[in-house]
């Protein structure tokens, strides 16, 4: 019976460890050097406090930010104009989501603001995309490098530089989009014209696409 008790015990550590404590400790986390610097949190790992939009569809796990299977577009509650925005998102197999910036609150904001993809492209599911829709391109406007995505299951350090006009995405060290949007002609995808691809203000999301995406360690620097 006591041996029965401490193997229990030892498992339940190691199941703390592996799904709890170890998540947990990886939610929000400022170096020095981006406190000094002004990143502050957009998530702060426990609970969708400053966010809106569908909040049925993402939950908070182990520190995460998680878009269900259900999950459609979620906001932060206020608009945001010149930042830089930091991040880690892991995604499955065949997975798909977007990281949306200056959004209106009104319409398709992969339309009506910017979308930076997230995508599995290693996926045959996704193999006869237009190059601007694969990961890290500003959705239907630029195509991103590829080549510096992680496999599916491996987390991703993604930063989105957002000055004025100026639009530059970061994965994983790599500069895959480094843009000018002010100098791209009219552009549409689907039959929808992207209107947003000028706008210097608006709100900060993501864009669920039915499948488990999960986000952690979500910061940003508000430039001046």
């Amino acid at each position: 019976m006591e041996f029965c008790r401490r193997s229990l015990i030892a498992l339940v550590v190691v199941s703390l460890a592996f799904y709890g404590v170890g998540a947990v400790a990886q939610k929000v986390t400022l170096s020095a050097e981006e406190k000094a610097e002004g990143f502050v949190p957009l998530f702060d790992g426990k609970t969708l406090n400053g966010w809106q939009g569908d909040l049925t569809g993402y939950v908070v796990e182990n520190g995460m930010l998680v878009c269900t299977e259900k999950g459609r577009f979620i906001y932060t509650d206020r608009d945001y104009s010149d930042f830089i925005l930091r991040l880690q998102y892991r995604i499955p197999p065949e997975g798909n989501n977007g990281i949306i910036i200056r959004a209106p609150l009104e319409g398709n904001p992969s339309f009506t603001g910017m979308e930076i993809q997230i995508l599995d492209d290693y996926a045959a599911k996704w193999a006869n995309l237009k190059p601007e829709q694969y990961n890290g391109s500003i959705y239907g406007a630029v195509a991103a490098k590829r080549g510096h995505l992680k496999p599916p299951g491996e987390w991703n350090d993604i930063e989105i530089y957002a000055k004025g006009h100026h639009i530059r995405v970061t994965l994983n060290g790599a500069v895959i989009v480094d843009a000018d949007v002010s100098q791209l002609g009219e552009k549409s995808i689907h039959g929808q014209q992207l209107t947003g691809l000028k706008r210097l203000t608006g709100r900060i999301g993501f864009a669920g696409h039915g499948d488990r995406v999960e986000f952690r360690n979500i910061r940003l620097k508000e430039l001046k």
